[in-house]
């Protein structure tokens, strides 16, 4: 995003979590532990410092991983503090999921963190690889900003590579952002497994209005989950090269076991503890969530992904509904 937005002409400033990767990055013009072969523009500022930038800045993004992000928060807190006025508009997350032990969204571990702020989280069918590379994309910036203040800002992220849709519905925006890790997880299994066109269709489809059943009954709106953070960001997810949960899921199938994955090869799944806390609270709500309850069979009691999608198939009969 910030190579995008440096490309916008707009006054980009830098801060990784490492101070490390400031040196490195600022001697590369690239990030190349997690973004590699992507320039990062000469205008922009890398530092390990957060003034004076952030007391200057109209919008600060937050990217840090859901376990680092209430961390992050108190940094900037403590650096805002410290500078006594700042002219900030936004805090706004990229960050998908849900915090573990909490299962607070980013933007509410912002709200709770940094209060006094409008916040917003920005969503949708996007990998970073080709947002950097400016490929045509899309993507929803929901906030709680009054709608002046949001057409500005969604006017400013805005141009030929990237276009910016608004919304008010955190929510729901934030449920699509976090859901459907879990099912790119099911996605996966499906390619692992080698079964066809037919099966991943079905599978999506189904996965779609489960998110919905799911997602309106925790406060999002039916539309949210039919737009680019809900049925957009699904797709993607769901069958993309560049998905780390479709691919977690499809070693699995494959016989690779789920602890070489998380701990031998380090992967970043977050569908796979996000899929716990949303089993949870399926069931503590009585909401019908089939999928979830097999994905979750498969990923913590050791049902095979070939049995858990027999189970599915063999499930009641019913009239299709959402």
């Amino acid at each position: 995003m910030a190579i995008h937005l440096e490309k916008l002409g707009q006054d980009v400033t830098l801060v990784p979590r490492e101070p490390r990767q400031v040196e490195e990055m600022t001697e590369a013009r690239e990030n190349k532990e997690f973004l590699p072969g992507y320039r990062l523009g000469e205008s922009m500022r890398i530092t390990h410092e957060y003034q004076p930038a952030l007391s200057e800045a109209e919008v600060c993004i937050i990217a840090a991983p859901t376990k680092f992000l209430r961390s992050v928060c108190g940094e900037i807190r403590k650096s805002l503090e410290e500078a006594g006025s700042n002219k900030l508009k936004l805090l706004l997350t990229l960050t998908k999921g849900v915090e573990e032990g909490t299962q607070q969204f980013p933007y509410e571990v912002i709200q709770e963190e940094l209060p006094g702020f409008a916040v917003g989280t920005l969503s949708g069918p996007t990998f970073a690889s080709q947002v950097a590379g400016q490929q045509p994309s899309a993507i929803v910036l929901a906030s709680t900003l009054g709608e002046a203040d949001a057409k500005e800002i969604q006017a400013a992220m805005s141009g030929p590579a990237l276009r910016v849709y608004r919304s008010s519905d955190l929510k729901g925006v934030s449920l699509g952002g976090s859901l459907k890790n879990v099912y790119a997880i099911a996605s996966g299994c499906c390619d692992g497994l080698g079964l066809t066109d037919n099966a991943k269709a079905a599978l999506q489809t189904r996965a779609l209005a489960e998110m919905h059943r799911i997602g309106t009954a925790l406060g999002g709106e039916t539309a949210t989950f039919y737009g680019l953070s809900g049925m957009g960001d699904l797709v993607l997810t769901c069958n993309g090269t560049e998905s780390r949960n479709r691919t977690f899921g499809e070693l699995i199938a494959k016989g690779v076991s789920i602890d070489e994955l998380i701990n031998v090869r380090k992967m970043t799944v977050e569908g796979y503890r996000t899929c716990l806390g949303y089993h949870k609270l399926c069931q503590e709500k009585g909401i019908d969530a089939p999928i979830i309850e097999q994905i979750y069979e498969t990923l913590y009691n050791d049902v095979s992904p070939k049995e858990g999608i027999e189970r599915l198939m063999l499930r009641g009969l019913k009239a299709e509904s959402l």
